[in-house]
């Protein structure tokens, strides 16, 4: 057995599904930059949007049954935190997904196993290979497993929405609305990395990096957050 079989022999064992269409496992799992013209093989990419779906709903479902007196907004909140792409690349992580995953060649090399992006769609796409061969119920069953972790966590405003956490401690506080910048954009389009740094009044810059400009502002106004407020 190859090292990617055994890869994908203990991402199913830690899933609890083994897949009997294994044709489907190996579409969910292959990144859409694998091959091209008549020798492409089927990607990830379709799935990876069915699952965003299908996570949305399980998710949705779940938050609903846990707290019934919840508001539309705090159910929102709650969502958006636990479907995003850090939530999936985090579940993905902890599925053992990255070392599964169908790369080109030379990119695990570079990283890319443990790229976000990557991650959170093959754990979408992987979520609508159980849809399809399970079953809406079976499927829920697996995804809320996975995903117990993140569930079970206090929501925390600052980790859910950074930039306005920031935005309103800077108002609160006296001091100007934070300021934005990019500093640098590196690597090839389908892999790119952010530098942003983010300042305000009274304070040094922080700076961070990330798969795509939104989460690298994330990611900075979240230090600087933290930083100011001692939790650091």
């Amino acid at each position: 057995m190859d090292r990617r079989a055994q890869a994908i022999e203990a991402f199913e064992a830690r899933l609890g599904h083994v897949f009997l269409d294994r044709a489907l496992l190996d579409r969910a799992l292959t990144h859409p930059s694998i091959g091209q013209g008549a020798r492409k093989p089927p990607d990830n990419d379709r799935l990876e949007f069915l699952g965003d779906r299908v996570l949305g709903l399980v998710i949705a479902d779940a938050l609903m049954a846990g707290d019934e007196g919840a508001t539309a907004g705090d159910l929102s909140k709650r969502l958006h935190a636990r479907v995003s792409g850090e939530a999936c690349a985090r579940v993905a992580r902890s599925l053992g997904l990255g070392e599964a995953l169908r790369l080109p060649g030379g990119e695990s090399r570079r990283g890319a196993r443990d790229h976000e992006t990557f991650l959170a769609d093959a754990c979408e796409a992987v979520i609508a290979a159980l849809y399809l061969e399970l079953g809406l119920e079976q499927a829920a069953a697996i995804v809320l497993a996975a995903w117990k972790p993140l569930l079970d966590e206090a929501l925390d405003a600052a980790q859910n929405n950074p930039k306005s956490a920031l935005q309103e401690w800077a108002a609160a506080n006296g001091r100007s609305q934070p300021a934005y910048r990019l500093i640098s954009r590196a690597g090839p389009d389908h892999q790119p990395l952010f530098t942003v740094e983010v300042a305000i009044d009274g304070a040094a810059p922080e700076t961070a990096q990330a798969g795509s400009l939104q989460a690298a502002e994330k990611a900075a106004a979240l230090g600087l957050l933290l930083r100011e407020r001692g939790e650091t």
